[in-house]
């Protein structure tokens, strides 16, 4: 049993569900409502085309970029092919040293 010193819980609740409804209707504006509940606005065809021209010109770009990438793996001059895989054998052999211990013999 509850007490008028001490009401319930639920009365509570009640209450202050009673006194936003009426702050609501006095601000006259909708009882406050989480975003992803509220009906979705649509969008006019001017939007949606507006935001599949965006999309298809990202999507363009995306695949110039993707060709461009393509392009630049042809196969190289020799003369550089040498170059790199002299730089790779001498990165390789220093990274070796700096893994081994034989400096500390």
């Amino acid at each position: 049993m509850s007490t008028p010193e001490q009401p319930s819980f639920e009365d509570a609740l009640a209450r202050a569900r009673e006194a936003s409804k009426e702050l609501a209707a006095v601000l006259d504006e909708p009882p406050w409502e989480p975003i992803w509940k509220r009906p979705r606005k649509p969008k006019s065809k001017a939007e949606k085309k507006q935001e599949l021209r965006k999309q298809r010109r990202r999507l363009q770009d995306a695949g110039r970029r993707r060709f461009a990438v393509g392009q630049s793996r042809r196969p190289r001059s020799r003369q550089n092919r040498i170059g790199n895989a002299a730089a790779r054998r001498d990165a390789r052999a220093l990274s070796r040293v700096w893994h081994s211990t034989a400096w500390l013999w």
